[in-house]
């Protein structure tokens, strides 16, 4: 008599669990790693408009000191004889100031897009400070919350 039983020589296809595991770990770390690269890539991109929204200022600034040829008489937004463009500036600044005395443009930027820690509680100041070169001309120099934590070069 012959066996009931009938033993197929074929192999099993498909992952064992302990491979699906390992597979979902490996996802995890890559996820764990690039969301706050991503962040900090999206900070970077809010903060483009931060500094288009100081050029205005900036343009006033230079403009002034080519005529009258000292930062004490360009230091206010009374002096520099221009008022500054309000249009995007309302939307990506909260405020942009200039320092009497010294010309520092200082830009603190709204919340972004409800991205945070982009013009939250403890705003990210963003300042440009002019320094007269050897050739007479301005240049600017960043300096700041948004140059310390890498948004701004």
């Amino acid at each position: 008599m012959k066996s009931m039983t009938t033993h197929y020589n074929r192999m099993q296809s498909g992952f064992t669990l302990i491979e699906l595991m390992i597979v979902i770990v490996i996802i995890g770390i890559l996820v764990a790693i690039s969301i706050p690269i991503y962040q900090n890539y999206i900070k970077k991109a809010a903060y483009t408009e931060v500094i288009v929204g100081m050029t205005a200022a900036k343009t006033a600034i230079d403009n002034c000191y080519a005529v009258k040829k000292t930062l004490t008489k360009c230091d206010t937004v009374g002096k520099i004889d221009e008022s500054l463009p309000s249009g995007v500036t309302e939307k990506v600044l909260n405020t942009v100031t200039i320092t009497e005395n010294t010309a520092v443009i200082t830009a603190i930027p709204n919340t972004y897009r409800g991205i945070k820690g982009v013009g939250t509680t403890v705003p990210e100041t963003c300042k440009l400070s002019p320094l007269v070169g050897a050739a007479g001309s301005l240049i600017w120099n960043y300096s700041g919350v948004c140059v310390d934590k890498g948004y701004v070069r």
